[in-house]
């Protein structure tokens, strides 16, 4: 069984994310993680401090920067069209 590695080969990105691939894959991946981390320890502290609802609002962050990085990991693997 052969697997294709280009899934469509016919479509490709538009202009506008061609240039978000562009300026993202300079971005370390390191960035994203401590983003992350950051954003995290942020919600901590803010817990900490009684201020519950911002702490909530600043813990969900974490994620979507986790998930950023492993687009930018991705773009800089595979490369951009």
């Amino acid at each position: 069984m052969h697997m294709e590695t280009n899934f469509n080969p016919e479509l490709e990105e538009g202009k506008v994310a061609k240039a978000i691939e562009k300026q993202t894959a300079k971005i370390p991946s390191d960035v994203y993680l401590w983003a992350a981390i950051g954003a995290m320890g942020v919600s901590l502290a803010l817990q900490l401090t009684g201020a519950r609802h911002k702490s909530l609002f600043v813990g969900q962050w974490a994620a979507p920067f986790l998930l950023l990085g492993i687009y930018n990991k991705l773009v800089k693997l595979e490369g951009h069209d």
